[in-house]
Order: C-alpha cells, then structure tokens, then sequence
C-alpha cells in the first residue's frame, strides 16, 4: 500500500488555530483535559483541503497485508509524536490462522515503568477476501507526545497557539485540573515527585495526617492499602486497587498499584484521572513507595466529620476490592428482589442497557429465560440471568458447582462471574451467569440466593469457589451443608507469593505432605514437622491454610462428591478465550451467544456419538459390557481403565464376621500402594479408602478387584450414577415434581421434551432410511398422545 510523500502526510495541519482545550493567564498555563485527563490526538485537516485524509486511520481502512497495516501505523505514529508496537493477535478457533492483529502504542501496559497503560490502539481483521481492515481505533492518549530528540509534530506545534480569556470568562469556569502548584493553605508545593515528609491538618478536628511521599516504608501492602485509602478519605476522593505485577522467576508480586476510583475512561464515571501511589516489594519483605501522583483531573469531594467516621472502617487487601464506579439507575426492574444498600459499584451504566435489551429479546423467545437485578436506592447493581437449557441442566448437574470468578485475576473491563457444572460427557455445561457489582460479602449472598431460586431450589452437594473471606461466607449462608472447596490456582498463586524463598527441598517435603498424606493423622505429623525443620512457626500465611486445610487438602476432599473434577486442576473454562474479563462492551453478547452455541453443539454432537458409536470392549467381563451400555463414551472410558488397572492388583481377605467382609487390595510388587475395602454380601455394598467412587461417582479399580475375587458380575444398580448415563437429561423431571412449583415444572418439561426431539431431527437426517423411521417413531408417538395430523 502506497502512503505517498512522508514529509507531506500532514502538511495540511493548521498550525495557528486557536485550540479551546487551552487557556492562558498571565504567567501560568491551564492545559485542560480532553477528555478529563488525556492529551488528544487531533491531526484533522484543514476543512478546506481533505485530499490527504485517508492517511488518518478510520474504522473500514484497507490493506493488503497486517504489516502494511503495522507500517502504516507507524509513519502516523513518528508524525504525531509516539511510538507503536505489536500487540495481541487473535486465531481461528477452525484453522489457527491469525484473524486480527491490535497494534498499540509503545506506552501501553504498565510492565514498564516507561509504560503508562495507554489506550491508544488500531486492531485489523483479516476479510474473506484476504484484505485487512481496521474495526476498532482509539485515537486518544493518556501521556504527552513527542518523540525524544526530534522536533515536535505539527500537532504540538498547535497547541503552543493558545488563546486568552477574560478573567470574569475564567472566574466562571470551574478548573479541571488540580495544578501541583495548588498547595495547602495557599502556599506552593515543590512541582515534581514529592520526596520529603509533609504532614497536614485535616477537617474540622484538626488531625495530622500524614501524606504519602517517595520512600514511606510499610510492613505489608493491606498496610499501604489502608494508609492510602485513609488518606484518600480524607482528601476527598476514593481508591480502588490497579495493576499488580509478578516477578518473571517464581510468579510472586512484586509491585502494587493503589489508583483513584475515578482512573481510567472504562465506564462512564471514570475520567481518566492520573492519580496514584505505587509500592514496591523490598528483599527484606517490606513495602516501599516508590512512584507516586498526587493531581486529580476531577474535582475532590471534602467530607464532613460524620461522613469519614461512617466509611473508614479499614478494608483488608484479600478480602474486598472497592471498585468506585459510577452506578445506572433504571425505573422498572423485572424478576429480581429489591435489597437496600450503599455500595460501590463495579459495573458501567451502558452495560445495563445492553443486557437489559438482550434479556428481554431472550424472553420473548426462550419461556425459561429468568434474569434478576440487585437494587440499591433504585440503583442497578449485580446482575444474575440464565437461559432455559442451562436452568434444565441444573437439574441434572448441578451437583458440583463450579463459580468462576477468574476475572479477578486481572485488571478487568467487565467483573464477568459464571456458575458451571459438569455434564455426562464430563464436559462444562454453563449454570448461569453473572455481573458482580460489588465483591461483599452481601453481594455474593444475594447472587447465590438469586442462583438457587432460578434453579428451584437445588441445592448443589459441593461448590468450587475463590477462598476470599467474603464468597466462603456467602457460600456458608445460602448453601448450608455444601462441602467447600478452594480454587486451586488461587491457591498455588498464594504459594508462590509466600513460599518463594524456600528451598527445593521443602518444596519436595510440602508437597508429599499435601497430596501422599493417606490419613489426618500422617498429614498432622508431617506438617508439624516440616514447619519445625524450617522454623515456619510465625508464618502467618501457613497457619491460616493448615485452620483452612478441610478445604482444600485433598486427603480431606476424597470423601465429597465432585463430579471428578481435578483436586489439584480445575475444569476447562466454559468461555474460553470467546469471552473474558477484559471483552469489551460491543462483542460481549456476540461473543457470548457464539461461544455458548458452540458449547451445546459439542454436547449434542457427543449425545450423537453415544448412541450410533460403540467402544471396544477389552476384557470379555459382563460388568464391562453392561457399563458400555449405559455409561456415556467419556465416563465408559474412565471405568474402563479402572477395570483394565484391577488386575494389576492383589486382594486378600484380611476379616470376616457374618456378611462383613474386610480386604486389603495392594498393587503386585508395591507394598507402599494399598487400599483396604469393605464388603457387605447381604446388599452388596462395597467402600473403598481411596473413596474414588464418593469424590467422582465411578468405582475405583480395588473395589472392581474384590467384585472380581466374588464373582459380581454386575455392578450394583446404586453404583450407577444416574448422572453419568446416557439417559442422562431423562429421569430427573418426574424426581423433580415435589421440590417445583407447576409453571417451573413445565420449564423443565418444555427442555427435556425439545431435547429429546432434536435428536430425532439429528439422527433423522443422517439418511432417507433413518429419516422415514424417526418420522413412524414420532407418528407413533402422536398416536398415543391422541394428537393424530
């Protein structure tokens, strides 16, 4: 693609104009924000002469190559006054080709300290065609251009023009921006990072407080929280929690940013404002500050004596997270309970209207579609909706509960939280969905009371969720008797970040006492000696985990039903890279809806397998072919190895009084791996100590090998989980009569019903023979119905 002449790419600029984000005042210059906090980028031409305008980027742009799309973005770039880099690229989930390459400003991110998380972009796609095209740009910066040893772009050269006001003009204008000369009292403030201690009188008490400066030292970062957010308090303003960043070695953090609640430009109440503080951690396990921005690009809010008493209550980094955003307030909300609160809000005002738009087109066309919305003062907050299907499924999987809360993992556009399950193919199926509004422990109640009343009820046996103080409580309110279980990544992140120094060698130990422990007792031991061999005795982080330990060592989790999902793993993430905490606003309900078809077309294609495929059979056991007949493909494989693995194993009946029978079942030349399972003849009940069949709900290879030693050549019917067979979407309806009301009910009736049809149409299509039998089976069917055509 041809750019033409470099040097004319912008000679159109006007240099002269008067620019009214500007104004002069004697000796001081106001440069107002535009928006609040940002340095626009404006290379419009002249009205009078747009022939050139083309080399501007604009959404529908074309080029032949994503490099010609690079260079391009990069001679704009030279002439404005910034540098680029190549940023994400995405691939076809069909092919794994590149479908769309984002090209960034160098400032973008923070993994720097020369980045300032600028937002400037360009993303291109790649057509049909082979061309590709910009559709998506954001033209504005959050820093001031200009390219280091070379002379400023025209659109510099524009902003030295600047024209001047009346002072009656300017006395009326309310400033934008707090300079760094504004200080306390009047009197001026050295410009510049503040490098000394600078204590000032606040409120009407008269208190000292002390402000925050370059070098300020703190025991932990919930320290530097707290200070800052005390000191905001006062100041008029709120914070919430940026950016953190990990050491590339070991993963620990290494960096925290603590930012005004009004940073950034995600949501309509942010307005890009620059203040912060920054700490650092030192080797010596301190924190200490060492960037900070003091200027507001809003105005400050003073608070009275009464207003600060009743919000400092101190707020622990790991427990709550403020978001300080703005909230939408809508007249009429439907299905959802109104709770009166005051709380912060994590969710954007347009994305209420997107999804309140989305629901109610989804109503009209899915009867079980149920939504509600938290309120607060007549507030928008959290936001909880979940399709028919996923309502239905809940019926048979909701057993195990996964609540996915990844999003906080990361700096995010969206607090996007989904409750998922497993299905019959040991495949995600989605539960429901969420928007958290605020992470309190009254939030998460409200959600998860919300969850339950959409699913009529069912309680799960278990729930996977963050170890966050505020969702364990909420959990142990809404669903009392649900076994907890912490989310691993969460957990090996904390490890990381509290037992980096440790030696490989207590590594090795800590990890046998997790995950060989066979009993409580052996798991007591080690532990207690592990953290007396490395004097771990005031490790504040280890106490609380081995008080936590029922929640998250697997020794203590065997005996739950988990649906098998990993305890050291997790499942696959129903969205995938479809849909994550960083989507932004116009792609989350394509996105969402594509990734969501996707999903139930893989289930349905695996329910198609189940009944046209058939896998081989290994031994020529009865108990072999009577699972493969009712087992799905997936679980069928699982009890396969198990079975094949049973006879690697020796059993030898070690006690017997009446119809109790004890064995102890070892693996042939390992003395080390043994498992003791006791047999009831008169009901044939079998219980194993590795308790696979509690956590997973498949028999374990020592049962299967003492049902061999007995000659059951059938696996009791109780040993068979409903859940895992085929008929899996049939059976729970009827079961279902007692615990729903008749509209609910007839929800759940309408899915397995539809379910049910869509595989006649699936299998009637395969060929005009299967065709003409699905259509005499449903004729038939209609018969007895009494609904003859």
């Amino acid at each position: 693609m041809a750019f033409g002449s470099g040097s004319s790419l912008f000679s159109n600029l006007r240099s002269t104009e008067t620019d009214p984000n500007t104004e002069e005042c004697g000796k001081t210059v106001i440069v107002k924000a535009y928006p609040l906090g940002m340095v626009r980028v404006d290379n419009r031409y002249n009205g009078e002469d747009e022939g050139d305008s083309g080399l501007e980027p604009y959404i529908g742009l074309e080029f032949d190559s994503a490099d010609d799309a690079r260079e391009f973005y990069s001679v704009f770039a030279t002439h404005v006054g910034f540098k680029i880099r190549t940023g994400q690229l995405y691939r076809s989930r069909t092919d794994g080709s590149v479908s769309s390459r984002r090209f960034v400003c160098s400032k973008e991110g923070f993994q720097l300290n020369s980045r300032t998380g600028c937002p400037a972009f360009i993303r291109v796609q790649r057509r049909d065609s082979g061309k590709w095209v910009i559709d998506q740009i954001h033209m504005e910066h959050n820093h001031e251009l200009g390219l280091e040893g070379e002379s400023l772009p025209p659109v510099f050269q524009r902003r030295s023009s600047m024209a001047l006001k009346s002072p009656t003009e300017m006395s009326h204008r309310r400033p934008k921006i707090k300079l760094l000369e504004e200080a306390d009292d009047g009197h001026p403030c050295p410009s510049g990072v503040i490098n000394v201690k600078r204590i000032r009188r606040v409120g009407d008490e008269g208190h000292l407080i002390l402000e925050p400066h370059a070098g300020l030292v703190f025991n932990s970062a919930d320290e530097a929280y707290q200070f800052y957010q005390s000191y905001a308090l006062n100041a008029g303003f709120r914070i919430r929690i940026g950016q953190l960043f990990r050491s590339k070695n070991d993963g620990s953090i290494t960096s925290r940013r603590f930012v005004c609640s009004k940073e950034g430009f995600q949501h309509p109440a942010r307005v890009g404002c620059g203040a912060f503080m920054r700490i650092k951690r030192q080797e010596s396990g301190t924190w200490i500050l060492d960037r900070y921005q003091k200027d507001h690009n809003h105005n400050l809010e003073l608070q009275t004596g009464m207003d600060r008493k009743s919000s400092a209550a101190p707020k622990r980094l790991i427990d709550e997270v403020h978001g300080g955003l703005d909230s939408f307030s809508v007249a009429k909300v439907t299905n959802g309970g109104l709770i009166k609160r005051s709380q912060e809000n994590n969710i954007g005002g347009d994305w209420y209207t997107l999804l309140f738009d989305y629901f109610q087109t989804r109503q009209a066309e899915d009867t079980g579609f149920f939504y509600s919305v938290e309120v607060d003062n007549g507030n928008c907050m959290s936001v909880f909706w979940a399709d028919g299907r996923s309502r239905f499924s809940c019926s048979q999987f909701g057993d195990a509960v996964v609540f996915d809360t990844s999003y906080r993992q990361s700096f995010y556009l969206v607090p996007f939280a989904t409750f998922v399950g497993v299905n019959h193919h040991k495949q995600p199926v989605l539960l429901g969905c969420a928007l958290i509004a605020n992470e309190s422990k009254e939030s998460f109640i409200w959600l998860f009371h919300t969850w339950l009343r959409a699913m009529s009820g069912c309680h799960p046996k278990s729930v996977i969720a963050d170890q966050d103080l505020a969702i364990q409580q909420a959990i142990a309110q809404a669903f009392p008797g649900t076994h907890r279980r912490f989310s691993m990544w969460q957990i090996k992140a904390k490890e990381r970040e509290n037992l980096r120094s440790m030696s490989n060698e207590f590594k090795h130990e800590y990890e046998k006492c997790i995950y060989q422990s066979q009993t409580a007792v052996d798991f007591s031991t080690m532990w207690n000696a592990i953290i007396n061999k490395y004097g771990l005795k005031h490790n504040a982080w280890l106490k609380v985990m081995y008080e936590k330990r029922e929640s998250w060592v697997p020794l203590y989790l065997r005996g739950k039903f988990f649906a098998g999902i990993p305890i050291n793993g997790s499942i696959e993430s129903f969205f995938g890279a479809f849909l994550n905490a960083q989507t932004p606003l116009e792609e989350f309900i394509s996105r969402y809806e594509q990734c969501l078809e996707q999903r139930r077309e893989e289930e349905r294609k695996e329910d198609f397998n189940c009944y046209n495929l058939r896998a081989y059979l290994q031994t020529k056991e009865p108990v072999e072919e009577q699972c493969r007949r009712l087992y799905t493909l997936m679980v069928f494989k699982v009890f396969q190895k198990e079975l094949l693995q049973c006879y690697s194993y020796l059993g030898i009946k070690t006690y017997e009084e009446g119809t109790i029978s004890r064995y102890s079942v070892r693996r042939c030349g390992n003395e080390v791996e043994k498992h003791a399972v006791t047999f009831c003849a008169s009901n044939l009940n079998a219980s194993c100590s590795c308790q696979m069949f509690e956590f997973e709900g498949v028999l374990c290879r020592h049962i299967l090998r003492v049902f061999n030693l007995l000659d059951v050549r059938e696996i009791p019917s109780h040993y068979i989980l409903h859940r895992w067979t085929k008929n899996a979407e049939y059976g729970t309806v009827s079961n279902a009569e007692s615990v729903v009301n008749s509209s609910e009910l007839k929800t759940l009736v309408v899915w397995s019903l539809r379910e049910a049809a869509c595989k006649y149409v699936e299998a009637g299509t395969t060929s005009l023979e299967k065709y003409k039998l699905a259509y005499e089976i449903m004729r038939e069917g209609g018969r007895k119905l009494c609904w003859q055509r």
